[in-house]
Parts: C-alpha cells; structure tokens; sequence
C-alpha cells in the first residue's frame, strides 16, 4: 500500500510522509496521509468491483457543496492507480458540537432541501453502500422510489432467497401512498455515521449517495438507527413544513434503506422489512 498511497499522492503534487489507516466501512480502505503541505485522507477500493463509485461519490459532494448549505470536503481528485481506485479529500479537523448545532443542523437541511430539479432522478447512477443505485428520470415521486429503488431491492432480495412473499398488491399501494411534491436534492444516505463535526463545531456531510428525490428520504433515514434529536425535525418542520401525515410514511421510506442492509447483511433484517411491508399491503 505504501507504494500507491506515494503514487497518488505524488500525482496531486504532494509529498508524503507518513500514513496510517483510519476505521472505514464494509468497501473501502481509509487512510490518513501526513504530507509536508497539509494532512490529506484518502479511500481507496477495488476499481473493478465498484466502477465509477468514486466518480460519483465526487459528483455529488460536487453537488451538495454547489448549495452553501452544509460544509463539505474539498476534493483535491480521483482516479484509478494498477486495480485501485482512489478518492482523495482534505482532511477535517474534528471538534466538539457548538451550541445549538442541532438547531443549525436541522436550519441546514431544510435549506439543502429547498434544492429542486425538474424530476426525481440524478444525471449520474451511483451506490448505496456497495449496491449498485439507478438514478433513471421520473415524472412522479411514487415511480422513482418504487422503480429505482424498491424494485432492484427486492429482485436482489429475491435472488439470495430472502423473499418470497408476492408483493404485487404492496406495489401497487405505493402511488397511493407517495404524495407528489417538487423533487428534492437528498443526501441519500444520512445517517449519524455520514456527518463529521469540524474544529468550528458545525456538522460536514460525508458519504453521499445523492439524487433529486422525496425529501422525507432523507428524514427517514435519519429515525432508522437513531442519533438525530426531536430537535432537528422541530426546527426543519418550522423552516419547511412537510406534508401531512409524513410520520406515517416513514417506514414506507425505511424500507428500503432496510432492504439494502437486507441485501448486504443478511437475515438478521429480515423480520423488520416483513413487517414494513406487511403494513402498507
């Protein structure tokens, strides 16, 4: 690795000192790189099993900092070196939560929220986690979740023999279910795990998994592992009030952030994706 990490480095025209691994996820090897111009971190994967995912991944921080809403990492580049593909950030500086961070937080995303584009969908595919994510074009709200995200969930659940109930009257519940409403720019992925707070206690968006979607997206996620306070949505609901009845859409949208820990690992979600989709058949 040392070789690789000198290769990029010396690439971006930085000089490298020293590294040392950081915690990273299921996909990628993280690395923090002393530099004699600044500290720098790096992920790295294998470019052949998740092609473009750094592309992408730079695409939409690209994006979510285009909105002056949540502070971002720069990137200072990404591409491939031998089978490895790589994505190079500044490194934050972390700190402690300012005062009323969580007011600022939920300000923040309804500010990044308010971001719209003419349908659900994104320009470019991308990943959750380390399956594969269609961002095709929709006109309505209700298609995009269940074509592009429901649909290739459940077909991927069925083909590792996870599922096997006929959900055919759950589909078709779906656009009565879905309210129509202005796509919105989510994260995608928003759980505690995708923000860091920076040395001025302000929170930075990590990890994206982008696309103009339903923003009540982005609130679900959030309540599915915890770690958002009654705060943020307080505050947001006051800055951009959702649609009525949202909490009880709220699983709906779990499902398949579900799905996909379904798909990735394992039965041990099982008997709460049964249970989402058992409610709203």
């Amino acid at each position: 690795m040392d070789a690789i990490l000198r290769t990029i480095t010396a690439h971006h025209s930085f000089n490298l000192q020293s590294f040392h691994p950081l915690a990273g996820g299921d996909i990628n090897d993280v690395y923090l790189l002393k530099t004699s111009e600044e500290d720098l971190v790096v992920k790295i994967n294998s470019a052949e099993k998740f092609p473009s995912m750094f592309e992408t991944e730079k695409a939409g921080l690209e994006l979510l900092a285009t909105t002056n809403t949540f502070r971002i990492p720069q990137i200072i580049g990404c591409g491939n070196v031998e089978e490895h593909a790589y994505l190079l950030l500044e490194c934050i500086e972390t700190g402690v939560k300012k005062e009323r961070f969580w007011d600022e937080f939920g300000s923040q995303l309804a500010r990044l929220h308010q971001n719209s584009g003419d349908l659900y969908g994104w320009k470019h595919n991308n990943y959750i986690g380390s399956l594969f994510q269609s961002n095709s074009f929709y006109n309505l709200a209700s298609q995009f979740y269940l074509e592009n995200r429901l649909r290739p969930q459940v077909e991927l659940a069925r083909h590792r023999g996870y599922l096997k109930k006929d959900l055919s009257s759950f589909f078709r519940n779906i656009a009565d279910i879905i309210p129509q409403e202005a796509p919105a720019l989510i994260h995608g992925d928003l759980w505690s795990g995708n923000f860091l707070v920076d040395a001025t206690g302000s929170a930075v968006l990590i990890d994206p998994s982008v696309s103009y979607s339903h923003r009540e997206m982005d609130l679900a996620m959030m309540q599915l592992f915890g770690g958002f306070p009654a705060q943020v949505f307080n505050v947001y609901q006051e800055e951009f009030p959702l649609l009525p009845n949202w909490e009880d859409r709220i699983a709906l949208w779990q499902l398949y952030y579900l799905l996909v820990h379904l798909n990735i690992f394992g039965t041990g979600y099982l008997a709460r994706v049964e249970s989402v989709i058992s409610r709203y058949s």
